[in-house]
């Protein structure tokens, strides 16, 4: 056995052996091949890449030449267009050369006709003085021979020849006035008269007078402590929560409530009078319901906007300028509440439009409009008119509304016949008798005014304010003023009303001439 394993051991040696030989044969014989075919491949590739430069050298090469013919082209026209260019500018130098010496020419020609003409001018100079002289010779014996027959010098003469000239020229004037004036009467005035009497009737309505203070009725006067509370703590958080004085005083059963604005004033009401029915008056629960009332009317003003839309019959307006319709409810105008104002104007707006054949709701938007400007923040200054204009145009309204907004009081230029409409029916809803209130002094300080304006003219004697000063008349002493130059004066009176004064509405001027003779009977 062991024998049989030391012979095994030599013969794997050998067949081991043997093997690795057969495999290092077969292997080199492969691997001459493989570098055979190699050597052929790189060959082949070395050709055709030689193949392929060759074409490569011979495109780049056609390119080039391309390029360079179109280069010279573009150079060869370029250098063309510069020779023609200098041609023709060689042409208009040659031109020109020939016009300066023409000119030339006819500026030495007319040097030799102006010294000759110039001593004929001054041949004719010479004519005209002396002939000017025996004029003025002739004059003064004329003037001497008229001064001895009229007994006259020649200032009086002047003197009296301007004034007459004056009084002709001041006769024809006023006869010219008074030709347009009743010229224009005839054509406007009963057109104007039925539309302007018709809208009035037809919107005539009464209207309360505002005023800065509310009463809040209270059961006792018991209540008036509470209200106080202790230290005035009550009293002081109601007047920091809703900014309205609070008056309590010795007027029974009653609290009175001031502040200049509308809307502070209602909360204020509104909110004391939750706080008495509900009974809990402190500062914290004051603070919670005057909130509350804010927000309730704040609402509330929205709804009145959509009502008034709907009460005009108007349409598709943007929700903030209808918060601002409804904020009108709480705004006045010399008295005059401002939403009751506006719907008026709509109405009246609306008819004259209807009249004489406009758009009437555009008509309509624009009277309701007009006044929007004086709900915008007090912290914005300017023109309540430019104010609402701005407005109007931010939220999209028609242009002719947008202007007739802006023009009512004559700020921008007026471009469509609605806004003087607008412009006639605020004057109209404004100086309607009772419609506006003015403190007494500022009244009777304005009518003051309005006489003496008018007495401040030649001629006039005496002037009379009546009407609440929607009329002055004035008497004029008839020995100076006849009755063409009376017809002047009001017109001269009423141009320094619209201009030195403001006043609601219009003013009425009326020239009074009369001629008194007295006899006596014995």
């Amino acid at each position: 056995m062991n024998i049989d394993i030391l012979l095994l051991i030599p013969m794997a040696v050998v067949l081991v052996v043997l093997f690795f030989y057969l495999g290092w044969m077969f292997n080199s014989r492969i691997g001459k091949k493989s570098i055979v075919a190699a050597d052929e491949k790189s060959k082949q590739i070395i050709s055709e890449a030689q193949k392929e430069a060759n074409n490569i050298k011979r495109e780049k090469l056609l390119e080039v030449k391309d390029e360079w013919y179109k280069k010279k082209v573009e150079f060869d026209t370029e250098v063309n267009q510069k020779r023609q260019k200098h041609g023709n500018l060689e042409k208009q130098l040659s031109i020109r050369e020939e016009n300066i010496e023409k000119k030339f020419d006819l500026v030495i020609k007319k040097e030799k006709e102006n010294k000759q003409s110039e001593k004929e001018l001054n041949d004719l100079k010479k004519s005209i003085e002396a002939r000017l002289a025996e004029v003025e010779k002739l004059e003064s014996e004329q003037n001497l021979r008229l001064e001895r027959i009229s007994g006259l010098s020649s200032e009086e003469a002047k003197g009296m020849l301007i004034e007459n000239m004056t009084n002709q020229a001041k006769s024809d004037v006023v006869h010219v006035i008074k030709k347009i004036h009743d010229q224009a009467k005839s054509d406007a005035k009963k057109e104007a008269q039925k539309i302007i009497v018709q809208a009035i009737q037809r919107t005539a309505a009464d209207h309360a007078i505002e005023t800065t203070v509310s009463v809040v009725q209270i059961q006792n006067d018991e209540l008036k402590g509470r209200i106080i509370g202790k230290e005035g703590r009550n009293i002081r958080a109601f007047e920091a929560a809703t900014g309205v004085d609070v008056i309590v005083d010795d007027t029974p059963e009653a609290v009175i409530l001031s502040s200049f604005d509308q809307f502070r004033r209602e909360v204020a009401r509104v909110s004391l009078e939750k706080l008495i029915a509900d009974g809990r008056i402190h500062p914290a629960r004051i603070e919670e319901v005057v909130q509350k009332v804010k927000q309730e009317l704040e609402e509330e003003m929205i709804r009145d906007g959509e009502n008034t839309i709907l009460q005009l019959g108007l349409h598709n307006m943007h929700p903030e300028l209808i918060k601002h319709i409804g904020r009108m409810r709480y705004r006045s105008s010399y008295g005059q509440n401002l939403l009751q104002h506006s719907v008026e104007v709509a109405y009246l707006t609306g008819i004259m439009a209807a009249e004489v054949g406009l758009d009437v709701t555009l008509a309509k938007r624009a009277g309701l409009l007009h006044d929007i400007g004086k709900t915008v923040d007090k912290s914005i200054e300017g023109p309540h008119a430019l104010l609402g204009y701005e407005l109007t145009k931010k939220y999209k309204e028609h242009p002719i509304v947008v202007n007739a907004v802006g023009s009512h009081h004559e700020d921008i230029e007026m471009e469509h016949p609605i806004a003087p409409l607008v412009q006639a029916a605020d004057a109209i809803s404004g100086a309607r008798p009772g419609a506006r209130r003015e403190p007494l002094e500022g009244y009777v300080k304005r009518l003051e005014n309005l006489e003496a304006l008018a007495k401040s003219f030649e001629g006039v004697a005496k002037t009379y304010a009546i009407q609440a000063g929607r009329e002055v008349r004035v008497v004029v002493e008839h020995d100076k003023i006849d009755d063409l130059v009376a017809e002047k004066l009001a017109h001269d009176i009423a141009a320094k009303i619209e201009t030195d004064m403001e006043y609601p509405g219009q003013i009425k001027v009326t020239v009074i001439r009369e001629v008194r003779k007295i006899g006596y009977a014995r």
